[in-house]
């Protein structure tokens, strides 16, 4: 009894105390470079790159209000179908050349179906026979056994967001609740499997509701934390609360940087609009970003972004370890300026 309790009131005080970093009272800068000592002192200047392949679109039985494939959704999506195994594979080799570190297959649905699972295993046997890039999974539900599986096919992570609170959850939610991802993520995790898990910002939840999910991924050993800020697409029953500022992205991303300074913290969907003139300095709390978009958003380019990861004096790190040659990515090692299409425009201050 006495250790529960001490668990739990230590769990408190690191709570308030990872509360006090969302406040304003907080310096920016200051908490920001908190942040970058610990990421720095596991993953030094390296960034990992992720590509997303939307396999299945749509089609989508679950009610998840953030969500344009929910089914209570009016979002205006197109749906289509498992991709063929040819695609799948040739847009992996697509995402290599582009220079992912790590290639996520992701499929709408509640859940995946046994023969799914047996299609997909062959895909990703040839996967890593024929690219030399890991693999991330994010199916739905999924059970013990089918985690066996796709670990031995040689997927590396499973993907399955926490999204928010336990407190937090039905009001995003009634389809499915918090448990059931818990349960996904432990079968994950004793096939040995490694999770990536996250959360989605800006639909409403208190600050204590951030910092509860950063706690339990911490308690889960997440290898992988993914930080989404709500993109408000038309037709989704939740949009923005309207707390994103840029500043806040940063200290969202800072917070979830001390509570978990090991696991792969990622800025994910949303980075590009949210933090708008601030997004470099998401690199500073983050080793991770998607590139190519999201599942039904467009994001910023590969070239767009690996220049700002080389501006910011970070490098892009392989699967194997080895680092991106940026000519490799279409950088030039040269950082020149063309103003040939500069114009001088007119004053519209009056003299």
């Amino acid at each position: 009894m006495d250790d529960t309790n001490n668990r739990s009131r230590n769990r408190g005080l690191e709570a308030d105390a990872l509360k006090k970093l969302l406040s304003p009272d907080e310096a920016l800068l200051p908490l920001l470079h908190r942040a970058y000592l610990e990421r720095q002192r596991y993953f030094g200047n390296r960034v990992r790159v992720h590509i997303i392949n939307n396999a299945q679109n749509a089609r989508c039985s679950e009610d998840c209000g953030y969500c344009a494939q929910s089914t209570s959704s009016q979002a205006a999506v197109r749906s289509y179908p498992w991709k063929t195994a040819d695609e799948i594979v040739r847009e992996g080799r697509l995402a290599y050349e582009a220079g992912a570190y790590r290639y996520c297959i992701v499929a709408s649905g509640r859940g995946p179906t046994d023969k799914r699972i047996d299609e997909l295993v062959e895909v990703v046997k040839r996967i890593k026979r024929e690219i030399p890039i890991d693999v991330c999974c994010s199916l739905g539900q999924i059970d013990e056994a089918q985690a066996h599986r796709l670990k031995r096919a040689g997927v590396g992570r499973l993907n399955h967001n926490l999204n928010t609170s336990r407190a937090h959850y039905p009001r995003i939610c009634t389809t499915h609740g918090y448990k059931d991802r818990l349960n996904t993520l432990r079968a994950a995790k004793k096939a040995n499997l490694q999770i990536c898990s996250g959360l989605i910002v800006g639909m409403g939840e208190r600050d204590e509701d951030l910092v509860d999910v950063a706690l339990e991924l911490s308690e889960l050993n997440a290898e992988s934390i993914p930080v989404n800020f709500l993109i408000p697409i038309a037709g989704n029953r939740i949009q923005s609360d309207s707390s994103l500022t840029p500043e806040r992205c940063l200290r969202v991303l800072s917070m979830v940087r001390l509570a978990n300074p090991q696991s792969e913290v990622r800025v994910a969907a949303g980075r590009e609009g949210h933090l708008r003139s601030l997004e470099a300095l998401s690199l500073y709390p983050a080793n991770s970003l998607f590139v190519e978009g999201y599942l039904t958003t467009k994001g910023s380019g590969a070239l767009q972004t690996y220049r700002m990861i080389r501006d910011t004096g970070f490098v892009v790190e392989r699967a194997d370890g080895s680092i991106v040659d940026w000519k490799e990515l279409g950088l030039d090692d040269a950082y020149r300026v063309d103003g040939s299409e500069q114009i001088i425009k007119p004053s519209i201050i009056r003299e």
